[in-house]
């Protein structure tokens, strides 16, 4: 059946042209006014997507046809816009900016998808009229891309305002609905760093941004105008879905869930629950040791920003060396990998980290992998097939000290960069760390391969748990346990995200 979704496409002329900051704001006052805001963000991102979780107050999700394809997209999209009253898509990079000369993968790929109004958020530093011919270029450039208003960004003041929204009103014949002064040095509504924007975990402004957030839009964007263009969208085909039960939970698989480690897309953590896993939140910061887990998923995050603590926790480390010895399946991306690795050089400091593999690796200034990657396993392994095609992506300022050392991998690289030499997916009984992320909709058998896998160390530690609990063995650290602790605390949690 057909239903009317009222939705925008944030986008922009190139990154950093103001897109998070006008779906921000925009979010929050649509949000203020009562309506239900589905959230998402094109593309592979977890930080602009965990600001606008905040934002909206529900969990914003990731439409990447890159790793999970136009249909699974447009399913995504429909399936959590149409509990809402409305949706806002931010972009990312350039309106047109995608995989290949042909823009593949872009904001405007996605914008025919959906058929989404768009609205280009323009950076009018130093220019006038000249703004008017770059929308109109856009306008020009693909005409089934449904332009419908434009956004100002860093406008020098009223007269500055007024040249070029006219010039834009009067030869692109669009509406300017928003036009945002350029903010003083130190309003900046989120920090930034070296991987972009600073988390909301890590960001304790609270009520204050939220409130620089609600002025931003009710001084500079005509958010009545805004919706007026969001509920002129065509109506979509909305598929019924086969229902999808649940299964009672057969394991319990941890993951580390703290302000070091929050990469995590949600429905990689969904996926675990479907294939049978209650999942486990563990603390890599604050957490003794690991509860009774048969499997320990380490995402992507900051572990780099967080060394000193983490390497404080040494016996956390311990246990989880030790799990990875008894063959307890692990799998870890990108600052996960950097933990189960043996160190870590960054701004000239030395961090021992869980070593679990023996490598050392080297944080540099500049991205050393940056964009979508796809990696063969070419050889077997407890998550993905021998010559199973993966994609994924992969940002990290990390690599190997020196030339890769000789160590167990399974994933060669086709596109992207890994580890070097063509290489990533280390490889130590169970457990596995590369630096690609995978979104699990578009690798659907990674949820129940690592849920057979944590089923099956549970069977074998199950098998000696009668003279383990005579001896006062904990199963899930192989020392002495204690349920005042962190197992007694954790055992029985319930994921969240």
């Amino acid at each position: 059946m057909n239903r009317k979704i009222p939705r925008l496409i944030i986008a922009g002329l190139s990154g950093d042209s103001g897109k998070t900051i006008a779906s921000l704001s925009l979010t929050a006052a649509l949000r203020r006014s009562g309506l239900a805001i589905a959230a998402f963000k094109k593309g592979p991102d977890y930080i602009d997507a965990a600001w606008l979780t905040r934002a909206s107050g529900s969990v914003c999700r990731n439409l990447d046809t890159y790793m999970v394809g136009d249909d699974i997209v447009y399913r995504t999209f429909v399936t959590h816009a149409a509990k809402s009253d409305l949706a806002i898509i931010e972009g990312n990079r350039g309106l047109f900016d995608g995989h290949d000369v042909g823009g593949t993968h872009s904001t405007a790929q996605l914008a025919r998808l959906l058929r989404s109004p768009v609205i280009l958020v323009v950076d009018a530093t130093k220019a006038t009229r000249t703004v008017a011919a770059l929308v109109k270029g856009c306008q020009a450039f693909d005409n089934n891309v449904n332009i419908a208003g434009v956004i100002l960004n860093r406008v020098a003041g009223p007269r500055h305002q007024q040249i070029v929204s006219e010039s834009i009103m009067t030869y692109c014949n669009l509406p300017v609905v928003g036009s945002v002064p350029k903010l003083r040095e130190g309003d900046a509504v989120i920090p930034g760093r070296h991987l972009g924007l600073v988390p909301p975990t890590e960001h304790a402004a609270g009520s204050a941004y939220e409130a620089l957030l609600l002025k931003i839009a009710d001084e500079y964007l005509d958010v009545d105008r805004l919706q007026d263009i969001a509920r002129s969208a065509d109506e979509l085909e909305v598929p019924a879905l086969p229902e999808t039960d649940r299964r009672d939970p057969v394991v319990n698989i941890g993951y580390f869930s703290d302000t070091a480690f929050t990469f995590y897309y949600p429905e990689n953590l969904e996926a675990l629950e479907k294939a049978g896993a209650e999942l486990v939140p563990i603390s890599s910061l604050d957490t003794a040791s690991l509860p009774s887990v048969d499997g320990l998923y380490i995402g992507g995050g900051f572990p780099e920003t967080h060394a000193d603590r983490l390497v404080g926790n040494r016996s956390l480390m311990n246990s989880v060396k030790e799990a990875a010895e008894r063959g307890m399946p692990i799998y870890a991306e990108c600052g996960g990998l950097i933990y189960l690795c043996r160190s870590l050089t960054w701004q000239a400091e030395h961090y021992s980290m869980a070593g679990v593999f023996p490598i050392d690796l080297v944080m540099s200034m500049k991205p050393a992998g940056h964009g979508y990657c796809k990696m063969i396993a070419d050889r077997a392994n407890p998550f993905f097939g021998v010559n199973e095609s993966v994609r994924g992506h992969e940002f990290h300022y990390s690599g190997p000290a020196g030339s890769l050392p000789d160590a167990d991998t399974c994933l060669q690289v086709n596109t992207g960069v890994g580890l070097g030499k063509r290489r990533d997916g280390l490889l130590f009984k169970s457990t596995m760390a590369s630096y690609m992320h995978i979104h699990a909709d578009g690798v659907p058998q990674w949820a129940p391969n690592f849920v057979k896998a944590a089923r099956a160390f549970s069977a074998s530690v199950d098998s000696k748990s009668t003279d383990a609990t005579n001896a006062g063995i904990d199963r899930g650290t192989g020392r002495g346990g204690d349920s005042s602790g962190p197992r007694g605390e954790l055992a029985n949690a319930k994921a969240r995200w």
